[in-house]
């Protein structure tokens, strides 16, 4: 093989030398290129959610604000009608009547107490039809006066053992009155989500039978 042969030969193995060499830079070139568009995407959708997120909190924050607006001019308003106080407290007793029933302060809460012999017969939970009167006027006031206030209605007994009626003990039977109640209220437009009931039985009694034999309507006040 004469030199120009010799001289043909290494050109053309040097060409395909950088042709492989351009070829493998173009291959590592492309999975570089792979590897950052996958990160891309991937810092995309990270970026994505957390832009979601963060509308969601925005929403929950703005909806936030406006129940706590509207609560407070809720309050303001209450408090213009003489209904709370500065502390959260009610007055709501002076101004108000309810036909047989008496009204009274515990605290910061306002107490309806309804005479258990006015609401039903001996040993029994239907509410008599005379009664439904002084009912009728609680859940108006509870409507149009303290419709932001929360309504625990506690139902009591005499301590006298329990010996002719269905009910098993006297907490048994203060609590069918003290529903009852609550049920009535409703069916009269008091929001059930208000209110619930409790029964303290012969636990907490009066000056007499009579008297310890009640429900009271306690809206709270704070």
């Amino acid at each position: 093989m004469d030199r120009s042969s010799i001289k043909r030969v290494f050109g053309c193995l040097l060409a395909a030398a950088v042709a492989i060499s351009a070829v493998g830079c173009t291959n590592v070139k492309r999975t570089d290129y792979d590897i950052l568009l996958d990160e891309n995407n991937e810092l995309r959708g990270q970026l994505a959610a957390i832009e979601g997120e963060r509308a969601m909190w925005f929403d929950t924050k703005g909806k936030l604000e406006q129940e706590n607006a509207d609560l407070a001019s809720a309050l303001e308003a209450m408090k213009a009608q003489g209904t709370v106080n500065d502390d959260g407290g009610l007055n709501g007793v002076s101004g108000l009547s309810v036909p047989g029933a008496k009204l009274s302060m515990r605290g910061s809460d306002l107490v309806v107490e309804v005479a258990g012999d006015v609401l039903f017969d001996s040993g029994q939970t239907k509410i008599k039809s005379s009664a439904k009167r002084t009912l009728d006027r609680i859940a108006e006031v509870l409507q149009s006066e303290f419709a932001g206030n929360a309504v625990r209605i506690e139902g009591y007994t005499d301590t006298d053992p329990i010996r002719k009626s269905k009910w098993s003990t006297n907490e048994h039977l203060s609590f069918e009155r003290a529903f009852a109640v609550e049920k009535y209220l409703i069916s009269r437009g008091v929001n059930t989500r208000r209110m619930y009931s409790a029964a303290f039985g012969p636990d907490k009694p009066r000056g007499s039978k009579q008297e310890s034999r009640r429900v009271e309507i306690v809206i709270l006040g704070n």
